[in-house]
């Protein structure tokens, strides 16, 4: 098992920036509009949720990152997704466990322990059928659990849920990108 010490507090192998300037959402997007991040390097699988999600008439903006380090850099607005208008705050993340880098645990770990993003629903959407990655999956914090459908049609219905529950019935709480800190101390507020 993975020791995940390093995501409750200084990481030595990722770089952490925040940005002078405040992201908050205060409410979600309309269902139509909410924004989804999914974290996936397998190209068959991101084209496979995307064609899904058109499919199914569903429009949401999906942004996707191909490992842990490049959702972390998302989350945080750091470089290439410093851009809060083009790259906003997710109002659900798709986190693949078995990813390069940092993996979908590594990832929701981190996430978990950030001020401003802990309360970002993370639904796991991985071909791990295996107990132990269940269980682990939400000691760590995952909202759901789901495992990739094997054919078009199921991913069809998956997204349709995934849009109906967590898009449209359930009420999202408030996030927001933390304002930066040096060495742990927020900055003094400028003159």
């Amino acid at each position: 098992m993975n020791d995940y010490s390093w995501a409750m507090g200084k990481t030595p192998h990722i770089k952490y920036r925040y940005h002078n300037r405040l992201s908050l959402r205060t409410s979600m997007n309309s269902p139509e509009s909410a924004v989804i991040l999914l974290a996936e390097d397998r190209e068959d699988d991101v084209l496979l949720i995307r064609k899904a999600f058109e499919k199914a008439e569903l429009a949401n903006p999906i942004y996707v990152v191909r490992n842990g380090e490049e959702a972390v850099a998302y989350l945080m607005g750091d470089a290439p997704f410093s851009n809060r208008i083009e790259y906003p705050l997710p109002d659900l993340l798709l986190l693949d466990l078995k990813m390069p880098k940092l993996d979908g645990f590594e990832t929701l770990l981190w996430i978990r322990n950030q001020p401003g993003i802990r309360n970002i629903p993370v639904v796991i959407l991985t071909s791990s059928e295996q107990s132990g990655d269940v269980t682990q999956a939400y000691v760590l914090g995952a909202n759901s659990f789901l495992v990739k459908p094997v054919d078009f049609e199921h991913s069809i219905e998956l997204v349709k849920l995934l849009h109906r529950y967590w898009l449209r019935t359930s009420r999202l709480p408030q996030t927001f990108r933390p304002e930066p800190k040096c060495n742990g101390v927020p900055p003094k507020p400028a003159s």
